[in-house]
């Protein structure tokens, strides 16, 4: 039998025009400049896969992430391709501190070896089920642009609406509550990205409760290393935690495992790439910590691919695969968010069922 092996890695800048900026804590987005991989197997068979570097989360920018990647894509060309595990760990080694190339990377390989197997991404990681519904989030805005943004989610048949929240409390306060008056029933998850601390958390907590408004979940509610802070929020806020920035590798999920600070644990690609993402999901899951999936500025590609391993694995509560919204024009075609946050992963035949779009291909 002919072995296959990772014939080429091609990597090129992957620009896309947004509708409009993503403003979190840490900063706004007014452009995702991402990366795009295209992995091309001895036997012809093509994957693609994209890194999503957030300045604001974690410092990668696409010029690092298109650096690193490229020096690992060398090492990787001649590798042979049967098993997938193998290629994914020796991104890892490749690739210690550079977690949205490692995701470009393993994106595309494993895109590429599922669609050789014509197998959908999703069995490979399980198979647990064939698809997932996503909230949508309302960025820093003032309150009347959120409650105007809040009434159109509502009308995309979404009920989960998330909120960034972390700069001023008494202002975000006041877009939690438009946020709020724009539907009946809706389920609140308010994201801090590390802009509080635990004080400034629960005042924004007890604001919140006088109006009538309890969250379902508040994500990073204070520094990534403030455990015991996480922690308080939870119990002195009587609200679940959920970790982003405090969880980027499978020692984090261990620690967040022992210290039972958080109650869910966001897994993203873009933090350390689809294995160790896999393992974090194993870990928590285990320990018996809840799931979030979630993601950085990001086209269907990679959304799609993060959806293909909530689905696959399955057991993830709280799904937040919504950045294509924010695209002027996606630059790939096929799987997408569906009416209801729905990502419907039962019609994809092989792969992640995503491909650029033509003008992305010639470029």
């Amino acid at each position: 039998m002919t072995t296959v092996f990772v014939a080429s890695l091609d990597l090129r800048p992957l620009d896309a025009a947004m509708n409009e900026p993503f403003e979190i804590a840490g900063g706004a987005s007014t452009e995702a400049r991402n990366v795009l991989v295209r992995a091309r197997l001895s036997d012809g068979s093509v994957g693609w896969g994209e890194g999503a570097p957030l300045a604001a989360f974690n410092a990668e920018t696409q010029r690092s992430t298109l650096a690193a990647a490229r020096r690992a894509a060398r090492r990787l060309v001649g590798r042979p391709a049967e098993g997938w595990r193998p290629l994914l760990e020796e991104i890892e080694e490749l690739l210690p501190a550079a977690g949205c190339a490692r995701a470009a990377l393993g994106m595309a390989i494993l895109d590429a070896w599922c669609r050789r197997a014509r197998l959908p991404l999703r069995l490979l990681f399980g198979g647990a089920s064939d698809r997932v519904r996503s909230d949508v989030t309302v960025t820093i805005v003032p309150p009347d642009q959120a409650r105007a943004a809040a009434r159109r989610i509502v009308a995309l048949g979404v009920d989960t609406i998330k909120i960034k929240v972390g700069k001023d409390v008494e202002e975000d306060a006041a877009r939690v509550r438009a946020v709020a008056s724009a539907g009946r029933r809706l389920r609140l998850i308010l994201d801090a990205n590390q802009g509080y601390d635990p004080r400034r958390a629960l005042s924004l907590l007890r604001r919140l409760r006088g109006a009538g408004i309890e969250p379902s979940l508040f994500e990073q509610p204070a520094a990534k290393d403030d455990w015991k802070g996480l922690a308080d929020v939870h119990r002195h806020g009587r609200v679940d935690v959920a970790a982003d920035e405090s969880v980027s590798c499978r020692a984090d999920a261990v620690k967040a495992a022992r210290t039972r600070a958080v109650q869910v644990v966001n897994v993203k690609l873009m933090k350390c790439g689809l294995l160790e993402a896999w393992d974090i999901a194993s870990i928590c899951r285990g320990a018996g910590l809840r799931l979030m999936m979630g993601g950085m500025v990001e086209t269907s590609l990679a959304m799609g691919c993060a959806a293909h391993l909530a689905a696959g694995v399955g057991g993830f509560e709280f799904i937040d695969l919504d950045t294509p919204l924010w695209l002027a024009k996606d630059p790939m075609k096929g799987l997408g968010f569906g009416r209801g946050g729905v990502y419907d992963l039962s019609r994809v035949a092989a792969g992640i069922g995503v491909v650029p779009r033509a003008r992305q291909t010639k470029q």
